[in-house]
């Protein structure tokens, strides 16, 4: 079974837009691209990627995708389509379908002003068509509003299959639980419903980003966290992500890696082998060449 990362990006700020990438960002206003991540992985032991989008642009899916063609190691590839708009959303499907490594869609939920945006009406129709195209949606839970919602859409929107990004930011930092843990358990009632360990370096830290702390964390402040994603989600339906370049923010490809295995230092062989590759590749549907 391959180890794979399950959350990461590339963009390239001369030829694409991304206006929440602002100079502020610090160390990750800067186009980055698969070569600078390919030694990376090779020095994890990390096989395949999930490239995920960056932007709700069709300009970020179609280079995400080209990106995927001229490197093997891209197993899948998460876009975009505009799920508020159904109709144009299907034409987007029926297209983007067509390559093989096309395998769900995202949305920068929380970009939008409305926190219930998912749930509107015309939303719930576009998630329509990922499930009856049995494609899954990456749910991007920041605020506890946006993990609410998860149980909703699964039951407006049978046979979706839906993964948690970042396990929807636990209050690391803030050594905090609540609401977090309880909507995270509600969320994994649904059978079809995933969780991401990712993007948790930057919820350990105050000020990501600024060089100021950001070193500090390890596994152990993870891995309360971690441990009761674990529980509720047991590792079938878990999947580790580095969510690289934004991992940068606090922290570096490497440390990601080493201090996500202390935080599943628990599993068994085979738990751990779950999170690493196993349920990606199954929720995915990575092939083993592409």
């Amino acid at each position: 079974m391959p180890v794979v990362d399950a959350h990461q990006h590339f963009w390239n700020l001369e030829t694409g837009s991304y206006p929440w990438l602002t100079p502020e960002a610090g160390p990750i206003h800067r186009t980055f691209e698969p070569a600078e991540l390919i030694p990376q992985l090779a020095a994890a032991g990390v096989d395949r990627t999930v490239l995920v989008q960056s932007m709700d642009s069709y300009a970020d899916t179609d280079a995400m995708l080209a990106q995927a063609d001229a490197h093997p190691f891209i197993g899948a590839v998460v876009g975009w389509v505009p799920l508020d708009r159904p109709d144009e959303a299907a034409a987007a499907l029926e297209r983007y379908r067509r390559h093989p490594r096309f395998a769900g869609v995202r949305h920068l939920i929380h970009d939008e002003p409305d926190p219930d945006w998912v749930v509107r009406d015309s939303v719930i129709e576009g998630l329509g068509l990922l499930a009856a195209a049995g494609l899954p949606f990456d749910v991007v839970a920041v605020l506890p509003r946006h993990l609410e919602h998860v149980p909703v859409l699964a039951e407006r929107v049978p046979g979706l299959r839906m993964v948690i990004d970042h396990l929807a930011k636990p209050p690391i930092a803030e050594k905090g639980w609540e609401p977090w843990a309880s909507l995270l358990a509600r969320a994994a009632e649904c059978p079809g419903v995933y969780a991401k360990v990712s993007g948790l370096n930057t919820a350990a830290v105050t000020g990501a980003g600024t060089g100021a702390g950001t070193e500090t964390w390890t596994g152990a402040d993870l891995r309360p966290y971690v441990e009761h994603a674990i529980e509720v989600f047991g590792p079938d339906r878990l999947m580790f992500g580095s969510d690289w370049p934004v991992a940068l923010l606090a922290g570096d490809y490497a440390k990601v890696w080493r201090e996500t295995g202390v935080a599943l230092a628990g599993l068994s062989d085979a738990g751990r082998a779950a999170v690493l590759g196993g349920t990606a590749t199954r929720f995915y549907r990575i092939q083993e060449t592409s």
